[in-house]
């Protein structure tokens, strides 16, 4: 049997294990052994988890140097790495730009691009177009096709939680984009009798706006021997780099954002559920959890996207907490059964994990529960990436390249979808 399936079965199996353990109908009483066989299973899960992350590893490296050395075809090593649509005739015009710029262009790549720009979208809406702008590189711009956008957009979701649970919408523009919003989370209706007049029962609406800001994944400078070698996926690399970059500022900005001049990022939005008592600064109690979750209305309660989100230091203290009863409150996902796995759980909920959350510090809004589909990412879809070849990079043996794209967020809620805990102050 594959030595990597066998790992993976046996931690399902673990998993599975512990399910039932901390299972309250299944495990009424919580005694030492049962401490100490999670315990066991969950050190062994965490080895588990270690040799397969070294496997992964070890492949990565093995695709790669195979594919330098021309032993794989690139079929096989996009099956490897996972590096999608590599044979996409808009993949290919893109990785034509990259290394030659606009000049290398095909003509029929060209001519799509002057169909677009004449505004005739109808054939070639995943096609490149030229971006013309003062200023602009003499090689000018490509606007992302929508596939590579589409790739760039899945592969970000690795940089950033929130973008994972978020609920994203793609526009044309990035025009001014208006949400009405009201909190009925306590309205209700009333009973009249017969001819009897009913009673004023107004509610009050805001707005909120979903506005969206420029980001630029910083310039990137690549020695011309890259750039020149057939055998070097530019493309692929050219991805990471913005995925990379671009993702962890707006996952930042959607995870912390003020608000003024930037997002509004969904810690910022949120509204207290639940304050550590005074000496919490840097924990949080399974008392504290459960006044978390039930701080957030039951109307906000039931939708798949409702979970716990914290860093991972913070699950790293949660995993150590238990109940009234001494039974820990922390069950391990698996990997079978639901396309994707199950994800680790916390009191029932989903537990997701964004490296921009807030560690657990004095005052720290470190723990968020509720309704994350509430909060909107608005991605404009005009991504334009530069090819730079001036004298700053060329008297360097150098191409310089750089990307702007822009994107908003916001919690479109006023109901209160989503609370935090915070630590206590002092």
């Amino acid at each position: 049997m594959n030595s990597t399936k066998a790992l993976r079965e046996r931690r399902d199996q673990l998993a599975h294990t512990l399910h039932n353990l901390v299972d309250k109908e299944k495990t009424p009483e919580w005694k030492p052994e049962h401490q100490s066989q999670y315990d066991s299973a969950m050190a062994e899960i965490s080895n588990i988890d270690e040799q397969l992350k070294r496997h992964t590893n070890a492949m990565a490296v093995i695709a790669a140097d195979a594919a330098d050395r021309g032993l794989i075809q690139d079929a096989d090593r996009d099956r490897f790495t996972r590096t999608p649509g590599a044979h996409k005739e808009e993949t290919q015009a893109l990785r034509a730009y990259l290394t030659g710029g606009l000049s290398n262009l095909q003509p029929e790549q060209l001519n799509q691009m002057r169909a677009r720009q004449a505004g005739d979208i109808r054939n070639v809406m995943s096609m490149p177009q030229a971006a013309m702008s003062a200023g602009t590189p003499a090689e000018g711009g490509y606007t992302v096709a929508t596939e590579y956008y589409r790739q760039m957009t899945e592969a970000m979701k690795a940089f950033g939680g929130i973008r994972t649970v978020a609920t994203v919408i793609q526009t044309g523009n990035g025009a001014p984009m208006n949400f009405p919003a009201a909190d009925a989370t306590s309205e209700e209706g009333e009973q009249v009798g017969e001819n009897a007049a009913v009673a004023l029962g107004e509610t009050t609406f805001s707005n909120l706006d979903l506005a969206v800001y420029k980001y630029s994944s910083k310039k990137i400078a690549l020695p011309f021997e890259l750039i020149q070698d057939s055998m070097f996926d530019l493309e692929a690399y050219i991805q990471n780099l913005l995925s990379l970059r671009l993702g962890r500022i707006t996952s930042k900005r959607f995870t912390t954002g003020t608000g003024i001049s930037q997002p509004n990022g969904v810690v910022t939005a949120s509204t207290a559920g639940k304050v550590g008592a005074t000496g919490q600064t840097a924990t949080i109690t399974y008392d504290d959890l459960v006044d978390l979750e039930h701080s957030v209305d039951p109307a906000y309660r039931s939708g798949a996207g409702v979970a716990f989100m914290m860093h991972d230091s913070t699950l790293k203290v949660l995993r150590k907490i238990k109940d009234t009863e001494g039974r820990p409150i922390f069950v391990p996902g698996y990997e079978q059964g639901n396309p994707g796995g199950a994800p680790d759980r916390l009191l029932g909920r989903r537990i997701v994990i964004s490296q921009e959350m807030p560690v657990m510090a004095a005052d720290a809004k470190s723990v968020l529960f509720g309704d994350f589909s509430r909060y909107f990412i608005r991605e404009v879809m005009d991504m334009t990436l530069f090819r730079m070849a001036d004298s700053n990079f060329i008297l360097n043996g150098q191409i310089g390249f750089v990307a702007f794209n822009r994107q908003g967020g916001n919690l479109i809620d006023v109901g209160g979808a989503v609370k935090h805990y915070a630590n206590s102050a002092t």
